[in-house]
């Protein structure tokens, strides 16, 4: 999943960048509210990091301006202010967590999933495609009760396909959605990770769930129950 870290204060954005990256995020970083705003158009993110006091643009006016536009994007505010009416109004404009400075990174972590896992309707981090679970805490995918290894940027790749389930996802939604502005190699890339990724899951199987729609993309179907074994 794709994350945008807004914060203004140069070490802790790294540090968030970082360990966002290490848990397999996508991770964007970015230092005020103006800048924010210009990712946001640019690119389409599972969740926003937020502090609250940005230069050019604070954070509860980045969020009343999302909502009004109909962008539902959740947001986790990251803030030193941690009074009461401060988390209700940060919650009112439409933020969906508040955690307060300092915090501990597993607990944001959790806050994160949580979060994501509310807007997308799941109630755990387990998806499953017929016989293949993928779990995002523990970075496991197993298909019919055997563990796949995949290369980070694979596991991405999966959980971009799973979390759409029964949708085309073109090369430039994947690349998109998987490579953040850093990245300036080639969509070709893409075809090679979704090679690599078909591979590991269905080759030898008599059950596909990974199909090339021609022209358009990749989608990752459920089986059909005449098709399960």
């Amino acid at each position: 999943m794709r994350i945008l870290v807004v914060e203004d204060e140069a070490d802790l954005n790294l540090l968030l960048c970082k360990v966002l990256t290490k848990a397999g995020y996508t991770v964007d970083g970015c230092m005020d509210g103006e800048e924010a705003g210009l990712h946001l158009l640019g690119a389409e993110y599972d969740g926003i990091l937020l502090d609250v006091m940005l230069p050019k643009k604070d954070g509860y006016t980045l969020v009343k301006e999302l909502r009004d536009q109909g962008v539902d994007t959740p947001v986790l505010f990251l803030t030193a202010r941690d009074s009461v009416a401060d988390r209700v109004h940060g919650l009112d404009l439409g933020g969906d967590d508040y955690l307060v400075k300092p915090f501990d990174f597993d607990e944001l972590l959790a806050r994160i999933r949580a979060m994501t896992r509310k807007h997308a309707g799941q109630r755990t981090n387990r998806f499953t495609a017929g016989d293949l679970v993928l779990d995002i805490e523990a970075r496991r995918v197993t298909r019919g009760g055997e563990e796949i290894p995949l290369l980070p940027k694979e596991f991405s790749i999966l959980e971009y396909l799973i979390r759409n389930k029964g949708r085309v996802l073109s090369r430039e939604q994947i690349e998109d959605r998987i490579w953040n502005y850093e990245y300036a190699g080639s969509s070709n890339n893409v075809d090679g990770y979704m090679s690599r990724l078909r591979k590991k899951l269905d080759e030898g199987r008599p059950v596909k769930l990974i199909h090339t729609v021609r022209g358009s993309g990749w989608v990752l179907r459920e089986p059909a129950e005449e098709e399960a074994p």
